[in-house]
């Protein structure tokens, strides 16, 4: 799911784009999304960012979708992906802006941002919340966003 609805309950155009380049990028590495990859990367998005930024794309593609014709074609895709998974949801392209990259070769893409809901990230906003709304209790009602498995979120109001 979209980091803005998980995090505020947001809905926005862009939800379905995010779920999208996770498809896509579960689709090209064989891998779901809640896979832990190496000791350095918490998960399928982690793992396709470092590997992008380090020129390593190649590490995210399934060994079984490699050959020589497709490899333009699968880097392209991760491409994409990662342009549908970044942090901001404004920096998402449209699904209409996605169907024409994936069928345009000729169409320069923009440089993807990192993605959102890396889990290290994820882990951080949540404490920064909690010692927050600790700091802050007096008198008032505070609501503090946790999660047991950091995969749901959910609203809590202390006692």
């Amino acid at each position: 799911m979209a980091p803005e609805y998980v995090l505020h309950g947001q809905c926005s155009m862009k939800l379905d784009v995010y779920s999208f380049g996770v498809l896509i990028l579960e689709i090209i590495s064989g891998k779901k999304n809640n896979s832990i990859f190496n000791e350095n990367s918490y998960g399928l998005l982690d793992f396709a960012w470092q590997n992008w930024r380090q020129g390593n794309g190649s590490n995210i593609i399934d060994p079984l979708l490699i050959n020589s014709d497709s490899r333009n074609e699968i880097m392209r895709c991760i491409h994409v992906g990662l342009l549908c998974v970044q942090e901001n949801a404004i920096d998402r392209p449209t699904m209409a802006s996605v169907g024409v990259m994936l069928s345009s070769h000729s169409l320069s893409l923009p440089v993807p941002s990192k993605p959102a809901f890396l889990m290290n990230s994820t882990s951080s906003i949540l404490k920064d919340s909690s010692s927050e709304a600790t700091r802050s209790s007096e008198g008032r009602r505070n609501y503090v966003q946790a999660s047991s498995n950091e995969v749901s979120i959910t609203n809590l109001s202390p006692r």
